[in-house]
């Protein structure tokens, strides 16, 4: 029983050890990130295993805009020009990307972003996960 201890708080200690977002891994939101799965807070995962839309982040100086897109068969992508224009903010040593549109004004902790990964919270503790986007052609 204590050995199982042990290996269960060590477990819990290596997984909650991701390094910190740094101001240079904020490059890595330009392109294009398609949803892997919904983190809820009680631990429930919505997976989506086809995305009809992906989102395009183009962000420089910590300003920019997310677009959903529709990729096609021969590797373009369609959209409705509705940009959401974005801004990075640092809180508390946390970066969080702040949105804005005509509707409305909201923002994402940015959990973790690596070359391929993409994970942002909402306010509601919801976990969006994401991949990185590799466009297809049938060319």
């Amino acid at each position: 029983m204590k050995n199982s201890l042990i290996l269960f708080l060590f477990s819990l200690l290596i997984i909650s050890c991701k390094p910190p977002v740094t101001e240079a891994d904020l490059a890595k939101i330009n392109g294009y990130w398609e949803i892997q799965k919904v983190e809820l807070p009680d631990g429930e995962k919505k997976e989506y295993k086809v995305n009809e839309t992906i989102d395009f982040f183009s962000v420089k100086d910590q300003k920019g805009f997310r677009q959903k897109v529709m990729p096609q068969l021969n590797g373009t992508y369609l959209t409705n020009d509705i940009k959401e224009i974005v801004k990075i903010s640092k809180e508390k040593g946390t970066y969080f990307i702040n949105y804005a549109t005509n509707y409305g004004k909201w923002k994402e902790e940015v959990i973790e972003i690596q070359d391929s990964v993409l994970i942002l919270k909402n306010k509601n503790n919801l976990e969006y996960h994401y991949k990185r986007h590799l466009p297809f052609s049938i060319k």
